[in-house]
């Protein structure tokens, strides 16, 4: 059995392969490295996914993750899954590759993720090929759920906003000032509140304010990220990720601006994952 994962910064898709080729899919929470020990990794594991499958006849597990650049963090996730996987070959990588195995197969094209983070890459066919940097929630992720989540807070607390917007706001979360100062100052995961706030704008997404603040975010995603490769209107540009595929009227929009047109847009990458691995 092959056992494929896409894990980004709030959730994690799951796909088993059985040897009939039927595919059976689960959702974790997201399983960053960055953020996660190997011990919570591994109790998330126990409590979530182990009880539903046959651990020990998985062959094959590739999981892809935010965070798993680092060689160092692949071995702390590794060690998590070899308590449980004892008769598989695991094989880590980035959540960037899978988005651009997803998208493009065995082409070459420029893969872009947008979803609680941000993310993208020229893909050359084969492997990564040259990645501009993404600095996270805090100095990037432009385009992103977090990013526009932080840019709409800002605006929040300093009383920036359209009144209508701000009391609709106000009478959907209830949070105060301190709450929402605790949730990105002190409580953990602060990307995953920051991005939990684009229900809320895909909601009133008619509003102005909302819909230049989307646009806004877009248009930074393509000058930081997409204008920086070399190829960006050479080769196809396809993306992945919710806030991709629920605002893709604007990006696409926005897309235009650049001169640019959108080949692709996965809400996930993890079912093309499942018949590029079954291949």
């Amino acid at each position: 059995m092959i056992l494929i994962a896409d894990s980004g910064a709030s959730k994690s898709d799951w796909i088993l392969i059985d040897q009939n080729r039927e595919f059976l899919n689960f959702q974790l929470v997201g399983l960053n490295p960055y953020y996660l020990s190997t011990k919570e990794t591994e109790d998330i594991l126990s409590k979530e996914l182990i009880p539903f499958i046959e651990a020990k006849r998985v062959e094959h597990l590739f999981f892809y993750g935010a965070g798993c650049s680092s060689v160092y963090k692949c071995m702390m996730l590794e060690e998590a899954f070899q308590k449980f996987f004892t008769h598989a070959e695991i094989q880590i990588e980035s959540d960037l590759l899978a988005s651009a195995r997803a998208l493009f197969g065995l082409n070459e094209g420029i893969a872009c993720i947008l979803g609680t983070g941000s993310n993208s890459c020229y893909f050359d066919g084969s492997k990564i090929a040259e990645n501009i940097i993404s600095l996270g929630y805090f100095f990037g992720d432009e385009g992103s759920g977090a990013h526009m989540g932080r840019l709409f807070i800002k605006d929040f607390l300093l009383n920036n906003l359209p009144e209508s917007l701000s009391e609709s706001f106000k009478n959907k979360y209830h949070y105060s000032r301190d709450n929402i100062l605790d949730a990105v100052y002190n409580l953990p995961f602060p990307n995953r509140f920051l991005a939990s706030f684009c229900k809320f704008f895909a909601d009133n997404l008619s509003e102005k304010y909302i819909h230049e603040l989307i646009e806004n975010s877009f248009r930074e995603f393509f000058i930081n990220q997409v204008e920086k490769y070399e190829k960006f209107r050479k080769v196809p540009i396809s993306f992945s990720g919710s806030v991709a595929y629920y605002f893709e009227p604007v990006l696409k929009a926005v897309a235009k601006e650049f001169d640019v047109k959108i080949e692709k847009i996965l809400k996930t990458p993890i079912n093309a994952l499942a018949e590029f691995h079954s291949k």
